[in-house]
């Protein structure tokens, strides 16, 4: 028990470090976009990254949510 108990501990801790950093991509992006600039591909990479950790923390998120009983 005490193994699960671990991961789904484990799981929480990633899946709060991935909602910071998405926060902060956030942040950057708007930062970015909010300045004129030629840097267009740190942005489209920052944007592309945002959108991974998206896919990530929705992952995680369903893995830590329980079954619903049919």
């Amino acid at each position: 028990m005490s193994d699960n108990f671990d991961e789904v501990t484990s799981l929480g801790a990633r899946l709060e470090e991935l909602r910071i950093e998405h926060r902060d991509l956030d942040e950057a992006i708007a930062r970015l976009t909010a300045t004129p600039t030629d840097d267009q591909l740190m942005l489209r990479r920052l944007k592309k990254r945002k959108l991974l950790l998206k896919d990530r923390i929705a992952l995680l998120e369903r893995m830590l949510t329980p079954d619903e009983p049919a």
